[in-house]
């Protein structure tokens, strides 16, 4: 998708980043024309990324499932071999 010059003036105008941006065609609803990013899904990522800090902490997460059936967790150590 390209970006209109009008487009770009109204980013650098109200400051908003191209990394904003993504995050909101990655994660807005889309509403017709335009994709919404609201305050109530930013603060549900904002605790996703909580959460996920504390995976990064770990180094990794890894749940073994099969069919519908959560068999175990453990932290991610690596690639076995």
């Amino acid at each position: 998708m390209h970006k209109t010059k009008h487009f770009q003036q109204r980013m650098g105008q109200r400051g908003i980043s191209q990394a904003m941006i993504d995050l909101v065609l990655g994660y807005g609803d889309n509403e017709g024309s335009k994709v919404v990013l609201s305050r109530k899904k930013s603060e549900q990522l904002r605790e996703a990324l909580r959460t996920l800090m504390k995976i990064v902490d770990k180094g990794g997460l890894v749940v073994v499932a099969e069919g519908d059936a959560q068999i175990t967790t453990y932290n991610y150590a690596g690639r076995s071999q």
